[in-house]
This record gives C-alpha cells, structure tokens and sequence, in this order.
C-alpha cells in the first residue's frame, strides 16, 4: 500500500497554530469570567445599598412607633426634605458622613436628593431614600420608597 499521509514539510506549523488557537479560546475564557466577576461585584454592591436603604426607612418607622404618635408631634419631630422644615430626629437620622448608622454615612447621597419624610393627615408617612453609587454612569438616582401607617 502506498502512504497517502502529508509529508512532514506540509505539516510544518500545524501544532503551532493548534496552539495559538487553543490559547485564543482560553482567553476568552479569562475574559468572560473576569467580566462576570465585575457584573458580581457591581451587583453586590447595588444590594447593599438597597439594604440599607431599606434599614435606614424602617429604622425611622421605627422610633416614629415608639415615641409620640400624635400627628402634630410626628411632623414636628420627623418630617423632613424636599422643602420641609426638618424635624430634629429627621435631621439625626439623616446624619453625616462620620456617624455610623445615618443616612449619609451608609448611602452614597452626593448627587442625589435628601431623603424625604412627609405625612398624611391620616397618619400615614411616606418615606423615600434616595441614592447614587459612585460608579453610576446614569444621571437618575436610586429610590427606595415605603408607606406605613403610624397610629
């Protein structure tokens, strides 16, 4: 029988470009895992915040449940953004950015508007807590907003 295989000087360079093809494929690889690695962390990180905003919120419902709960009084002490006069608790709660546990220093709020506190003459409070992470490219901010009734 006749050989019919190539000869070596025809498959010179074949394992080369096997191998460059091989180490095409497993960069993509890399690449596709370090880009779902930082779409892991970004999305952690929107959670947190999300989190927090929800803690803060209820923290506020909170002591608005354990204190007073005349309307009068809840206004006076609670109400509070958006043009309101802020209450002094409102203003404790929203804080700055060295007291643990406020607003300011558990959300990134630079560029976004002061959280808001109003309420209705049935008692009702809405509260909104707004927020902007650093690495948001978008000019809208975050917004967490619950209704709960103080009686």
């Amino acid at each position: 029988m006749k050989n019919m295989g190539y000869s070596l000087k025809q498959q010179s360079g074949a394992m080369l470009l096997e191998a460059l093809v091989a180490i095409l494929i497993f960069s993509l690889g890399v690449l596709a895992i370090v880009g779902m690695q930082a779409a892991a962390v970004n999305n952690s990180t929107e959670s947190r915040y999300r989190s927090d905003a929800t803690l803060l919120a209820n923290q506020l419902i909170g002591q608005m449940w354990t204190g007073d709960r005349t309307l009068a009084t809840l206004v006076a002490n609670f109400e509070g953004g958006q043009g309101a006069t802020d209450g002094p608790l409102y203003t404790a709660w929203l804080g700055d950015t060295s007291t643990a546990g406020t607003v300011q220093y558990a959300l990134p709020v630079t560029n976004a508007p002061a959280p808001y506190v109003k309420f209705a003459a049935d008692s009702s409070v809405e509260i909104r807590v707004y927020w902007k992470a650093p690495s948001d490219t978008g000019s809208t901010p975050h917004k967490y907003t619950i209704v709960a009734q103080i009686k």
